[in-house]
């Protein structure tokens, strides 16, 4: 009922681990794909490590979460090890993500991660609490985000998806311009900018002041994202941000995507969620006669 295809790969359901949550170790991600989730999407790297912000870097409330950790990583030759164990674990499929400052280190941080057994490749160019030392995130550029998935795309030998942000007033329009420079897929999206201050200290609680809002709060930011991409494209999406439930996922196919990303949920719900949120769909599915997911993709247009 729940099996998926992506690009010619079998996902046995649509949930995906998203960048940034448990997907450092091989064992971790493992570990993820044993709790119920389809695949997995790693943590984004770049080509030297990064040891991110200082602390406090996060901070969760009920109705979302802030973040910025400021993609702290071990560098892509760590990264590739980890890939390898987790595949010596897992035949579940794997998503690569990576980042970089320039288009040509997205080319050769691209080159090196595809020597990973990997499945496909995340580009993450939407990050949105790194701007003091990246600048505005290149997801809210039509050039540059042509620019750099062709650089991506002459040196990956994997399907190629470009991680978009919700934030940008054009994201149909950014999805496009992907798409026409190679893209073979989708990522709507990532996390948007937010600020959390405590009233007693009369300072922002995060170190970076601001930082990457995601959870429940995100979710319709995330699906309005999703539904105006899949009017604009003609390539899958992997729609992102605030998915918790069964209802949450449902919604997000409906407005287009075919992989569901899965993250701040498990500070919510603990890595039972991926279950949670396949159980919840399969029940919903039933009630409502749906045999398979391909008949209700894209339903809200309708």
């Amino acid at each position: 009922m729940l099996e998926t295809s992506f690009l010619a790969k079998k996902f046995s359901n649509p949930t995906v681990l998203a960048s940034g949550i448990l997907g450092v170790t091989g064992a971790g991600m493992n570990r993820v794909i044993d709790q119920g989730c389809g695949g997995i999407t790693i943590k984004s790297v770049s080509l030297e490590p990064r040891t991110g912000h200082p602390n406090p870097t996060m901070i969760g409330q009920k109705h979302f979460f802030i973040n910025a950790v400021g993609l702290s990583n071990p560098g892509v030759i760590e990264a590739i090890e980890e890939i390898k164990k987790f595949r010596t674990l897992s035949n579940a499929p794997i998503i690569a993500s990576v980042f970089a400052g320039t288009p040509e280190e997205f080319g050769e941080v691209t080159k090196q991660i595809c020597e990973a057994p990997i499945n496909f490749l995340e580009v993450n160019i939407s990050c949105p609490n790194v701007s003091t030392e990246f600048g505005d995130p290149f997801a809210y550029s039509i050039p540059a985000v042509q620019i750099i998935t062709k650089k991506v795309k002459e040196n990956a030998n994997v399907p190629v998806i470009i991680k978009l942000t919700p934030q940008a007033w054009n994201v149909a329009e950014i999805a496009k311009a992907a798409e026409s420079a190679g893209a073979d897929a989708i990522c709507a999206g990532n996390t948007i900018s937010g600020m959390i201050i405590d009233v007693r200290s009369r300072k922002p609680i995060l170190h970076n002041k601001q930082g990457g809002v995601s959870g429940p709060a995100l979710f319709p930011v995330a699906l309005k994202a999703v539904y105006d991409i899949y009017k604009t494209v003609n390539i899958p999406i992997i729609g992102t941000g605030g998915i918790t439930t069964g209802e949450d996922a449902l919604a997000m196919i409906m407005a287009g995507a075919t992989l569901l990303g899965v993250g701040s949920a498990v500070y919510y719900e603990g890595e039972e969620v991926f279950k949670k949120i396949t159980d919840e769909m399969e029940v919903i599915m039933n009630e409502e006669g749906i045999q398979s997911l391909e008949e209700i993709r894209g339903a809200a247009h309708t």
